[in-house]
């Protein structure tokens, strides 16, 4: 579910803005919703942790929602990229194992179930969130599965997306219930799902 390279950035408006402004505008806003939950997220909040005005944060972003999607995207990128160059079952693996982690033991983690959670009450979160970040995550996975696919590797019983909404939903179930992800669940998963090795 790291941003796409080719993905289209939104556009921006206001002055170019300051790295070290920008990192901590993103990590204020990370660590505030882990603190407080996205109820009592706020612009004003934000912007008094980062030391930086609210008229420079909304010139830059227009809601907290984008906010919290930029921080999802860089947070994601380095966590757990999505295999790109001649994937194998056991990267498939290791990118599932890595999911499991960023969603239940990393803080950055929170941001993508707090963004799921809101998306099921707000349209305008929804559509945004799939824009910027389900809908590139999930190019970037059906790209992965079809290269294994055709490397050999794996043998789907499902079409890709099928196939990664099998592979990551027991493991954001048990994420936003508070669950403990079960031993061997992703191993099971990849077994039965993608059946690698077989043909």
């Amino acid at each position: 579910m790291p941003a796409d390279r080719s993905q289209p950035r939104r556009p921006r408006s206001g002055n170019r803005r300051d790295e070290a402004a920008r990192l901590a505008v993103l990590h204020a806003a990370d660590d505030l919703l882990v603190e407080n939950g996205f109820g009592s997220l706020t612009v004003e909040a934000i912007a008094r942790r980062a030391g930086v005005s609210k008229q420079t944060i909304y010139r830059w972003w227009p809601s907290k929602v984008e906010i919290l999607l930029d921080t999802l995207i860089e947070d994601s990128d380095k966590r757990f990229p999505v295999p790109a160059d001649k994937p194998t079952a056991e990267h498939i693996r290791r990118y599932l194992r890595g999911f499991a982690r960023f969603v239940t033991r990393d803080p950055a983690g929170k941001v993508l179930l707090a963004l799921i959670a809101e998306a099921q009450h707000d349209a305008e979160t929804a559509k945004t969130f799939r824009a910027r970040y389900l809908g590139p995550r999930r190019a970037q996975e059906r790209e992965m599965l079809k290269r294994a696919t055709e490397a050999g590797e794996v043998t789907p019983k499902l079409g890709p997306d099928a196939t990664m909404d099998a592979l990551v939903g027991p493991i954001v179930y048990c994420a936003l219930t508070g669950s403990s992800i079960p031993r061997g669940l992703v191993n099971t998963l990849v077994e039965d799902l993608l059946r690698p090795g077989t043909s």
